[in-house]
């Protein structure tokens, strides 16, 4: 596995290298700021970076939003001192595959490349149960946003319904649909990507 670390502090960056590569680790490319972390991630791919939220250039949710977008194969993990759901939401919106609390890396760091190596997302253990208390809450402050009609065909994307499906069986048609489609991806104010409601409902609405 080859890994990108990427932290403007120099004690913390050459640390975190020592302790992945201990892990048996190939850390391809360590960097300071978020521009070159990005330059870096485009030209190398590695399969995982680790970055520091707080950056110059750009920071680590900017460049996790970046890859994500572009579609790229490299795997995030955010290394942060950041307890915020907001930051969270939206590192989580972007596809983040690991989110760990800086006070707890040294604990963390091996038990979230494990995961994310396999596939699976790692969250750090103080914030989950926080997290999931406070994300039910907000799912449902976000769904009030919704109309009736609007909810009924989030939850038949999350059936993985496609829009031909849905106006059969909400008796409308399929243009109508789609324009129900644009008015949910406004209001959850997310990126206007292919199956990004589908991916919203799958993670909300289970």
């Amino acid at each position: 596995m080859r890994v990108l670390i990427a932290d403007d502090h120099p004690f913390t960056l050459m640390g975190t290298k020592g302790f992945v590569e201990s892990l048996g680790y190939t850390v391809e490319d360590v960097c300071s700021n978020g521009i070159t972390a990005l330059n870096l991630i485009n030209t190398h791919q590695p399969n995982i970076a680790i970055l520091d939220i707080n950056m110059p250039g750009i920071d680590g949710l900017e460049i996790l939003e970046k890859t994500y977008l572009q579609k790229l194969k490299t795997k995030i993990i955010l290394l942060t001192m950041h307890k915020e759901l907001t930051i969270f939401r939206k590192a989580n919106q972007f596809g983040v595959a690991g989110y760990i609390l800086k006070e707890n890396a040294q604990e963390e760091l091996q038990l979230c490349l494990e995961a994310v190596k396999k596939g699976n997302q790692y969250i750090s253990k103080n914030l989950e149960n926080d997290l999931l208390i406070d994300n039910s809450s907000e799912t449902d402050s976000v769904l009030s946003k919704l109309t009736f009609t609007e909810k009924k065909i989030l939850e038949l994307i999350a059936q993985q319904k496609t829009s031909k499906q849905i106006a059969e069986l909400l008796f409308i048609s399929e243009k109508t649909v789609e324009g129900h489609r644009t008015n949910i991806i406004n209001k959850l104010e997310l990126p206007k990507e292919k199956n990004i409601l589908l991916i919203w409902a799958s993670k909300h609405l289970r």
